[in-house]
């Protein structure tokens, strides 16, 4: 059976080794208040704790401006897509930074690292839509307690494909992870399980123009492989299967499928894995192997805090300057990136 199974997200996506967690976020941010929060009463929000899906927008663990304020994770890799908004970045290595609008960033917790992730609003005077995904990639045992790694795919240099149907209309593959119509990824991290072309790991987005068609080729039977329809105002057809907006498809590695889109646009992300086939131990930010490998981390983390946090204590909801514009610097400015500066 090339399409194994269909189901409406609720909450994360339903997919599994070598993913751990895959979330979509989505939050329609009115106007920002000249402090980078939104400009609206935030009377009944569960403030600290807010993740009403059935609200517009949320805080989830901002209390001024939303988003995630600094918490600790180890032992795998996160891949954060922002396909709308920014996101403002700061851990406990010394790194920094904005990214949106585009940008991918990869950071592998490794043997344990302290970050934060915030929302800032910089629009005093029109909304703020955020739209990201979060793909949390296992680590195998003999890399999960590597040192922590963290880099940033400009929306600039990701690499894309074109496909021109035979009608006139394009689908546009943007390649994160792995290899698509022949154009390959930038690299993956060193210790990711990415990094070995076996393993089969890709990630990718497609946008496609109405009565288009791509087809995902077969791999091998073992690959994990998941489709997401997230936007759009279109049908898909998976070969004999119909999808809506909203629906997840978990796909057979081992057939070629075929997708067809309908009258209108449609934006999908795939994900896709050889399993790593190792135990899992998950519980909160942590994600190892046995149980008492999770005991000993949160022990660890207790008596160290996994160096500690350098940016100040007192600022939960800490970001960068409204005014700065989309850049990297890593242990505390010994290295700068931005769009602007080549590889």
């Amino acid at each position: 059976m090339k399409v194994k199974n269909l189901s409406r997200i609720v909450g994360g996506m339903p997919i599994s080794d070598p993913f751990i967690i895959g979330v979509y976020h989505k939050d329609n941010y009115p106007q920002a208040n000249g402090n980078m929060g939104p400009d609206a009463s935030l009377e009944g929000r569960s403030i600290g704790n807010d993740f009403n899906r059935d609200a517009d927008w949320r805080m989830y663990h901002g209390e001024e401006i939303p988003g995630f304020p600094h918490h600790p994770h180890r032992g795998f890799e996160i891949v954060t897509i922002v396909s709308k908004g920014y996101v403002d970045h700061f851990d406990s290595k010394g790194s920094k930074g904005r990214y949106g609008q585009g940008d991918v960033q990869m950071m592998s917790a490794g043997s344990g690292v302290l970050h934060g992730e915030m929302f800032p609003l910089v629009n005093d005077d029109a909304p703020n839509p955020l739209e990201l995904f979060q793909i949390w990639m296992n680590l195998p045992s003999k890399s999960k307690m590597t040192e922590p790694d963290y880099k940033m795919l400009w929306k600039e240099k990701i690499p894309e494909s074109n496909i021109k149907n035979e009608n006139g209309g394009n689908v546009k593959i943007k390649v994160i992870l792995g290899e698509y119509n022949g154009v390959k990824s930038i690299d993956p991290l060193e210790n990711s399980w990415a990094k070995d072309p076996n393993h089969h790991v890709g990630i990718a987005l497609l946008e496609m123009d109405p009565e288009t068609e791509f087809v995902l080729p077969a791999v091998n039977s073992t690959m994990n492989r998941y489709l997401f329809f997230y936007d759009g105002n279109s049908i898909l057809n998976l070969d004999e299967y119909t999808m809506e907006k909203g629906l997840f498809a978990e796909l057979d590695g081992g057939e070629e499928i075929r997708i067809k889109n309908g009258s209108g646009a449609a934006q999908i992300i795939i994900l896709e894995g050889e399993p790593i086939g190792e135990p899992v131990a998950a519980r909160g930010p942590f994600v190892m192997n046995t149980d008492r490998e999770l005991e000993d981390s949160y022990a660890e983390y207790r008596r160290t805090q996994f160096g500690g946090w350098p940016w100040g204590n007192s600022e939960m909801d800490l970001v960068n300057p409204k005014e700065t514009g989309r850049f990297a610097s890593y242990r505390f400015g010994e290295e700068l990136d931005s769009p602007e500066k080549q590889n």
